[in-house]
């Protein structure tokens, strides 16, 4: 999981080189966010080797964006729903806006689409743990695989996120730290 940071504040991709990079040098599938505002930044991002696409500011401010990717790319799309207190954030959490989470969620799904990041934003990167009351929320009124993003620090919230039924998780800091180490989950 990678995300272009710069391109996502900056809405367009800015350290693809070092993308492509890790894409050559590793032997696993990788799926890439941030940044992805065109029909062309996709398939320049699957040309280069990503497997999944991830959209994220894009999706809510682009009508029918999602629905044509999907068309195009299948399930070579994924959207990431960012969200502060419920409310979609977009422009690389920047701006929040006035679509609650579960909303747009369910017009995604309605779509077509079969994989949801979901990041509260308050938890990304602070080791507090994930926002298990939203997203025990998101996994029952949706039916998409959700990935848990944001606060996943220790192996208790992954046990806790397993337990919900979820479809995955997303470690960043965590891994960086050691609070987690992937051999022991």
């Amino acid at each position: 999981h990678i995300v272009d940071l710069d391109g996502a504040l900056h809405g367009r991709a800015v350290n693809r080189d070092t993308i492509r990079e890790i894409i050559r040098t590793i032997n696993i599938p990788v799926q890439l966010g941030g940044g992805i505002r065109t029909m062309q930044d996709i398939e320049s991002a699957l040309n280069d080797g990503i497997s999944r696409v991830i959209l994220g500011t894009s999706a809510v401010k682009e009508k029918g964006f999602v629905e044509a990717a999907l068309k195009s790319y299948g399930e070579k799309i994924a959207v990431s729903i960012d969200a502060k207190d419920g409310y979609v954030a977009t422009e690389g959490w920047t701006q929040t806006s006035k679509l609650k989470a579960i909303d747009f969620a369910k017009e995604l799904e309605a779509v077509g689409l079969k994989t949801l990041i979901y990041t509260d934003i308050a938890k990304d990167g602070m080791l507090s743990g994930p926002n298990f009351e939203e997203l025990e929320k998101m996994n029952k009124n949706v039916n998409i695989d959700l990935i848990a993003s944001g606060g996943v620090s220790s192996k208790e919230h992954i046990e806790q996120l397993k337990d919900l039924d979820l479809y995955g998780a997303i470690i960043g800091k965590a891994l960086y730290t050691g609070a987690i180490q992937l051999e022991e989950i």
